[in-house]
């Protein structure tokens, strides 16, 4: 029985042993089971790849409509073109000299959202560039985009990737003159401490100052209140809304006024015309800044943004005044141009159409496209120190 049992095993054992040898082929086959899920992962990949294209989203920070409008409008055009899926916006405060942790703030939480390519920021208020070094902490694969800077030039381009800036020093020179041709005889600049501390729109001032003693103009270098001050933007607008007419009483019609600050052009706008003196230009040049708001113009909803539209309205409301020839600009917004041609430049760089996170011959292209008209572009040079990433723009008047 024993035996029996014995050889029923040994034959079991002996079925089993070729059983499993007759599995080696199988073995042979695995590679061939394991290629089928390694050529199924590349659509997957292709698929995750096409995902992460279309999930790209740019973040924009422009300062309040009540502080600049046309800023704030440029960042909805942005979003109108590509939609909420890939623009983000904020605004940084009113008051950002007493709230830059709010800024910082702000910037930081674009950065944490793993889609954001590219930010942008204009005005790039004092704060900015810490805020971008806080952003940096999170990710440092993001484009930084910087326009009109409020910090010193050695400080934001060592933040920014590029930065957007009128040619300020340039301004020194053909805004004097512009007054001039249109028949100044005093040229009347105000500003206020915060401001003449940039660098760039203190050494204007100086430049302004000099072409004034050149060309045979007075040159007045008034003081008036910080809008980031106690007063707010209510006082400052107060203040230029009063003192205008006490300098044309003083200098006479032949007065051109200037200011360095975006929430006082409506009332200097206004208060020039009514007075019979000079308005240049704008601190941010354009048909946009100012003009409509301090003429009561009405702009129909099919016809906002549409400049062509825009000036010949201005130019009938100066006319009405008395104040054709006497009242110019730049022929495109440059806050606007540098916030939607920055957004485009954004969209190309993270489209892989530019080379690396600095390209003036992009820049220039997205400029030109916007404007529509020749736009002048340099990199600073300060002191003799060139900033290559620091893009400066110059164009020509346009005088209604």
């Amino acid at each position: 029985m024993f035996k029996r049992f014995l050889a029923v095993l040994l034959a079991l054992t002996l079925v089993i042993g070729l059983a499993a040898c007759g599995q080696e082929p199988a073995a042979t086959e695995e590679p061939a089971k394991s290629e089928e899920p390694a050529k199924a992962e590349e659509p997957a990949k292709e698929e995750e790849s096409a995902k992460a294209d279309e999930n790209w989203k740019i973040g924009i920070m422009t300062g309040t409509v009540v502080q600049n409008e046309e800023e704030y409008r440029a960042a909805q055009n942005v979003v109108n073109k590509y939609g909420e899926e890939h623009v983000i916006t904020m605004t940084y405060p009113p008051k950002f000299m007493d709230e830059q942790e709010t800024t910082i703030a702000n910037v930081v939480s674009m950065a944490s959202d793993q889609d954001v390519k590219a930010i942008i920021i204009c005005q790039a208020v004092p704060g900015s560039g810490a805020a971008i070094d806080k952003a940096r902490e999170i990710r440092d694969d993001i484009l930084y985009v910087v326009g009109t800077p409020g910090e010193d030039p050695s400080l934001i381009s060592s933040k920014a990737d590029v930065v957007f800036q009128m040619d300020e020093l340039s301004m020194g020179t053909n805004v004097p003159e512009q007054a001039k041709k249109q028949g100044a005889k005093v040229f009347v600049h105000y500003s206020f401490p915060r401001h003449m501390s940039y660098p760039l729109l203190s050494a204007r001032r100086d430049i302004m100052k000099e072409t004034c003693e050149k060309i045979g103009l007075e040159f007045v270098d008034a003081t008036a209140p910080d809008p980031t001050g106690d007063a707010g933007v209510p006082g400052a607008q107060q203040f230029i809304l009063e003192d205008v007419p006490r300098m044309i009483e003083k200098h006479g019609k032949d007065t051109a006024f200037f200011s360095t600050n975006c929430s006082m052009q409506v009332p200097l706008i206004k208060s020039a015309l009514d007075g019979g003196a000079i308005y240049p230009q704008p601190c941010c040049p354009s048909p946009f800044h100012g003009f409509p708001s301090a003429l009561s113009i009405e702009i129909p909803e099919d016809k906002k943004g549409d400049i062509d539209f825009t000036i010949e309205q201005i130019k009938a409301k100066v006319a009405e005044k008395g104040g054709t020839g006497r009242f110019s600009t730049w022929p495109v917004p440059v806050a606007m141009m540098f916030i939607e041609a920055g957004a485009e430049y954004s969209k190309a760089y993270i489209d892989g159409e530019t080379n690396g996170k600095i390209d003036m011959d992009v820049i220039k292209e997205k400029f030109a496209e916007y404007a529509g008209v020749d736009v002048q572009v340099s990199t600073l040079n300060e002191n003799g120190k060139q900033f290559d990433n620091y893009f400066t723009v110059l164009l020509d008047f346009l005088t209604f």
